[in-house]
């Protein structure tokens, strides 16, 4: 089986649908699917892209685990959860386009993607699981969206060549242990909302980092005067 288009009347890809066909280069998933079950694509290991629609809300368990010639993702706008490993050992993996109403990223979802260089997590995201880019070891930026409250252990271990964070929580997301082992927090540079420059600099983990700079994403509270005028900042928020 090298190739296979799935009807338009399949709402679910079931648990280990397509496990091991190791053939397969080529899959195309309607948007009747709603769920892509556990394992459904594991070890697919021909695979070389797939588009996940806006149907789907939710990707499995280890679904795309060990699809060693996977170089793209796109992650439709409707998944709300990537289970746990579900993009596990993608190590020709080079893109990612997390959807924004992705609210969980599961453990261990993109561990051992050694080609991906850099993510974006979106600010649907309040959850990062343990060891989620674990040994993505060419990994080299990482944008966190602003709805991050916790970060689970070993996220982002061994990931050695990290030269940039940006975190765009007011509130510095809970960290578990060894989030950014093996991260050179020396030259690594950290870029967190202006305001709360003191809060990441106090912070379990983050205080770390020694190069923490705060960044201006907007401007707000403008005030226009009753004469229609208004008051001009810079971005800065200089007046």
């Amino acid at each position: 089986l090298t190739s296979v288009t799935i009807p338009n009347s399949v709402t679910t890809i079931g648990d280990n649908a397509f496990n091991g066909c190791s053939s397969l280069t080529s899959v195309t998933i309607p948007n009747s699917v709603t769920t892509i079950g556990d394992d459904a694509f594991s070890d697919c290991s021909s695979l070389t892209s797939v588009t996940i629609p806006n149907s789907v809300t939710t990707i499995g368990r280890n679904t795309f685990s060990g699809c060693s010639s996977l170089t793209s993702v796109t992650i439709g706008n409707s998944v709300r959860t990537i289970g746990n490993g579900a993009f596990d050992r993608c190590s020709s993996l080079t893109s990612v386009t997390i959807g924004n109403s992705v609210t969980i990223i599961g453990d261990y979802a993109f561990y051992g993607c050694s080609s991906l260089t850099s993510v974006t997590i979106p600010n649907s995201v309040t959850t990062i699981g343990g060891d989620a880019f674990s040994r993505c070891t060419n990994l080299q930026k990482v944008n966190i969206g602003n709805s991050v409250k916790g970060i689970g252990g070993y996220a982002f271990s061994p990931c050695i060549n990290i030269t940039q964070i940006s975190s765009e929580a007011v509130v510095p997301p809970t960290c578990g242990p060894g989030v950014f082992f093996y991260i050179n927090t020396s030259k690594c540079k950290l870029i967190v909302p202006k305001n709360s420059l003191d809060a990441y600099k106090q912070a379990d983990q983050w205080k770390d980092f020694s190069l923490i700079e705060g960044s201006t994403t907007g401007i707000t509270n403008t005030v226009y005067n009753k004469a229609g005028l208004a008051d001009v900042y810079t971005i800065d928020g200089t007046k």
